[in-house]
């Protein structure tokens, strides 16, 4: 199940917020729910099939809760903690300080990294599938980013890799010539893609 499908399972559209997946599949769980389905295989299998969506989803669509969770401890804590009190001799004289509040962009580079992080992890652990879907969701939320299509590329190449190890040749191709149609500039990545290439031409 790819990161579209689960979108489509939910009936959403791709891109859709934290909270339309989660207010779609809770209105969907208790529709299709085997209490309310007695010795209904098909509610059964879309029960399951809406829940392993979902929490797909929420693996690869963390931002905007916790974008919303920055802002919101933010906004809450500003009359104590986000700004300092400085109260010299002269009360005539004292003044407030208040630092600026995270902008856009220090959220965005915050979620940036943490996904990379999380990146990390599925490429280690080989779950490469939400390796690809996680890093493209972040490419669509940073378009312009240059390391973030960097990252998408690899994983990529990653994937190619393993693929041709699995002798999945045809699905290899695709996702090695992905890799190099998202960062064509990169002359590293070439030549390991080309090396990759001549593996795949030995195994056919």
């Amino acid at each position: 199940m790819d990161l579209g499908d689960c979108y489509r399972l939910l009936g959403l559209r791709s891109g859709a917020s934290f909270a339309d997946i989660k207010a779609s599949y809770r209105r969907l769980v208790q529709q299709y729910h085997p209490d309310m389905n007695p010795n209904d295989e098909k509610a059964k299998d879309k029960f399951i099939a809406l829940t392993e969506a979902y929490r797909f989803l929420q693996t690869v669509v963390p931002f905007e809760e916790i974008a919303l969770k920055s802002n919101s401890s933010s906004s809450s804590s500003n009359s104590v903690s986000s700004y300092t009190e400085i109260k010299p001799q002269s009360s005539a004289t004292a003044t407030t300080v208040m630092p600026h509040p995270p902008t856009l962009e220090d959220i965005e580079q915050r979620l940036k990294w943490k996904t990379y992080e999380q990146l990390q992890r599925f490429l280690q652990e080989r779950r490469f599938p939400q390796a690809i879907a996680l890093v493209e969701a972040l490419a669509a939320r940073l378009p312009e980013d240059i390391e973030v299509r960097q990252w998408q590329a690899i994983a990529y190449q990653i994937w190619g890799r393993a693929l041709i190890a699995e002798k999945q040749l045809p699905k290899a191709r695709i996702y090695l010539k992905k890799a190099l149609k998202t960062d064509p500039h990169n002359k590293t990545l070439l030549i390991e893609v080309q090396r990759d290439f001549q593996r795949l031409g030995q195994q056919f």
